[in-house]
């Protein structure tokens, strides 16, 4: 029995579009893993939430005009990361930037039902691909776009890393020390642009936080340390794609349904998991602090 299921489970990487689907996931879950994390600590999942859905009017509106979506995605995602920079160019506080991220994020609704709108009805599998993902339709030149934009995140974060944790964690003292900050910020909303538009055709943008979201947020339940951090928010996002991969092959429902469904699951028994650990310490905290000072004696 358990060795017809690993037959099977082999016979995966037997099928391109299997083997296709493995590398663009394993791209996409590592670069979305890293990039999730600053935007937990930098606290722009609004801003993330956003770019995915003006993701999806760049997507729309490059299967209207007859483009690559994942060219429509990235030239989305660069206009919504200008126009949130520029929007909030000279307001520090944060609900002035909500604000900003959400005049951007109406607007490109509005763009994408009106593409939508002048669309023919043909168009309808492929809007439905752009909401929830599709990433058993992935081809080779979908792959090699993807393995382009990975080389270049992953070289322009190493680049940019060190100072943007730091203006990511306090942006007052990073300003002092004349780190750019603005330049930081906008350089990582274009990288999270980039990251979306990549990232769409693994979960869609309705889906996306499953990887961009949930992987960093339970990294943060599990440690404060950093790195440690990032590097578990990229192993948990890989083991949520790759095993969402395995199950929708041997199953007839999609990919994107396990790999969210996986990330919350591991989100929600993580969280119960810290809140028990915490209860349990805060009782053994108050029976300590009630022993008299000699002992029981």
């Amino acid at each position: 029995m358990y060795g017809d299921v690993l037959t099977n489970l082999l016979m995966i990487f037997h099928y391109h579009f299997m083997q296709n689907a493995y590398v663009a996931g394993t791209l996409v879950a590592i670069t979305a893993g890293i990039m999730g994390y600053f935007m937990v600590l930098r606290g722009q999942s609004f801003a993330g939430h956003s770019l995915a859905n003006v993701g999806f009017a760049g997507a729309t509106g490059s299967l209207l005009f007859g483009i690559s979506p994942v060219v429509g995605l990235f030239i989305a995602g660069l206009c919504a990361a200008l126009g949130i920079h520029l929007l909030n160019m000279n307001d520090r506080e944060s609900h002035r930037s909500d604000i900003a991220v959400g005049a951007v994020l109406s607007a490109s609704i509005a763009l994408g039902y009106l593409f939508i709108h002048l669309a023919t009805s043909e168009y309808g599998a492929n809007v439905y691909n752009v909401l929830f993902g599709n990433i058993l339709g992935i081809d080779d030149s979908d792959v090699t776009i993807i393995i382009w934009s990975t080389i270049i995140l992953m070289l322009v974060l190493v680049v940019i890393g060190r100072p943007l944790f730091f203006a990511s964690v306090d942006p007052e003292v990073a300003i002092a020390h004349r780190v750019p900050v603005r330049a930081l910020a906008l350089t990582y909303l274009v990288l999270l642009g980039l990251e979306v538009a990549v990232a769409v055709q693994i979960v869609g943008v309705l889906l996306i936080f499953s990887l961009l979201v949930t992987p960093a947020a339970i990294a943060q339940q599990l440690t404060t340390r950093p790195f440690v951090a990032i590097f578990i928010a990229a192993g948990l996002s890989l083991l949520f794609v790759w095993i969402g991969l395995a199950v929708g092959y041997i199953t007839p429902y999609p990919v994107s349904f396990f790999i969210t469904t996986f990330a919350f699951g591991t989100y929600v028994i993580v969280r119960g998991a810290v809140a028990v650990r915490r209860m349990v310490e805060s009782r053994r905290s108050r029976s300590s602090s009630r022993q008299p000072l000699g002992g029981a004696a």
